[in-house]
């Protein structure tokens, strides 16, 4: 258990028990036998004033005759001397009053100087100080907002990461490859600050330029991802131009030519998730023509199941290949696009991650119509289950690319 923790029970334990001055002498005994930092500790752990600890050590160097002051004495609570002042505050920081117009802290940022200033000027005299203390006491604390809300869910969510599910399993149990793909976040190429820190020497830390504009010469990163499920092995192409469905199939394709074809020389399938957005989104015409092509360039019945909207996070590639890549590279700027490519490319996990990554200097224009004709063409077969976010396109050419 906690030391602190510790401190704090017996304290609570064996305080009511003794009268003011008692208990100055026993917090500042308890502080003075903690050593450097003990004050703080024993006014965390009591919920006393440091200021109340300072004077019980003075008065075990000095000791005094002082009269004790009675329980009850001393200055009252501000909330004893103005009962609606809790209430008033609460009011303020109340969730619900977020749709109040008239609420004098709606459009403001609510530190406990505006909140005191708003009951100030309500009639309620009351410091900033006292505003924290009143706020900690409520039960409420400083705190960011938490990324847990997904959006509308969709009602055949579970259903499709069921179907997915299941298609993977199939997939694998037959030795065919399946793979997960997405874009990472584009990355900005240059000497500038990246998250996270490294183990320079002491007082020399890498120096990076103070402010994160692009450089025009050097640009963006765009890694584009290909995981594959049964292998544990990802390969990463790192682009510089566009993250287009061009650029995504385009990395699809590379993958198969360093890497998926020699390690499943057989397959004559091959099973695709991705997110339902992006550059490989089920919206997204150019996605299926590009992977018309990449069926046709292979000999592969590309399937493809897509993630229900508003859940990319549970992609596996995020957790399997981009956090390792995030984690390798954290603290270190990402100075050219050969690095990033040699950061990615040395990635590893204790699970035997490999990855391979290659840098791509194409071009991939934007705003690229795909007409009816074109969809019409396509030889892709709807599933029965949500044929929109499943399903298969068939090679319209069984010739093997060289």
């Amino acid at each position: 258990m906690d030391n602190d923790l510790l401190l704090g029970q017996k304290l609570a334990a064996i305080l009511p028990y003794l009268n003011e001055k008692q208990r100055r002498l026993l917090l500042a005994t308890e502080a003075r036998s903690l050593g450097r930092g003990g004050i703080s500790r024993v006014a965390r752990a009591s919920g006393v004033s440091r200021p109340t600890i300072q004077k019980g050590m003075d008065e075990l160097d000095y000791p005094t005759t002082a009269r004790i002051r009675q329980v009850g004495g001393g200055r009252k609570k501000s909330r004893e001397h103005d009962p609606t002042l809790v209430g008033a505050l609460e009011a303020l920081v109340d969730p619900d009053s977020r749709g109040d117009p008239m609420s004098p802290l709606r459009w403001t940022c609510k530190s406990t100087r505006q909140l005191a200033q708003a009951l100030n000027q309500q009639g309620h005299m009351i410091s900033a100080r006292v505003v924290r203390a009143l706020l900690h006491e409520a039960g409420y604390s400083l705190q960011a907002p938490a990324k847990t809300v997904e959006g509308r869910n969709h009602p055949d969510r579970d259903a499709q990461f069921q179907y997915l599910n299941d298609q993977i399993k199939t997939f694998l149990a037959q030795g065919l490859p399946v793979v997960s793909v997405d874009a990472n976040k584009k990355e900005l190429v240059g000497a500038f600050k990246n998250g996270g820190r490294e183990w320079p020497p002491q007082g020399h830390p890498e120096e990076v330029k103070v402010h994160d504009f692009p450089d025009p010469k050097l640009g963006k990163a765009i890694p584009y991802g290909v995981y594959d499920v049964g292998r544990n092995a990802g390969g990463v192409t790192v682009g510089q131009d566009h993250d287009t469905a061009s650029f995504a199939v385009a990395s699809l394709h590379r993958w198969w030519q360093v890497v998926g074809g020699r390690a499943y020389p057989q397959a004559d399938r091959l099973l695709i998730s991705a997110d339902s957005g992006g550059s490989n989104g089920y919206r997204t015409r150019l996605w299926k023509v590009e992977l018309q092509h990449f069926a046709a360039a292979t000999g592969l019945q590309v399937t493809v199941c897509h993630l229900p909207p508003g859940t990319s996070k549970w992609n596996k590639i995020e957790h399997r290949l981009f956090s390792h890549i995030s984690m390798n590279w954290r603290g270190r700027p990402l100075v050219s696009h050969e690095v990033i490519v040699e950061l990615i490319g040395a990635t590893t996990t204790r699970t035997g991650l490999q990855v391979q990554a290659e840098f791509d200097t194409g071009t991939y224009p934007t705003k690229i119509k795909v007409s009816n004709h074109e969809m019409a063409a396509l030889q892709m077969t709807p599933h029965p289950f949500h044929g929109e976010w499943n399903y298969t396109i068939m090679p319209t050419s069984p010739e093997p690319e060289l």
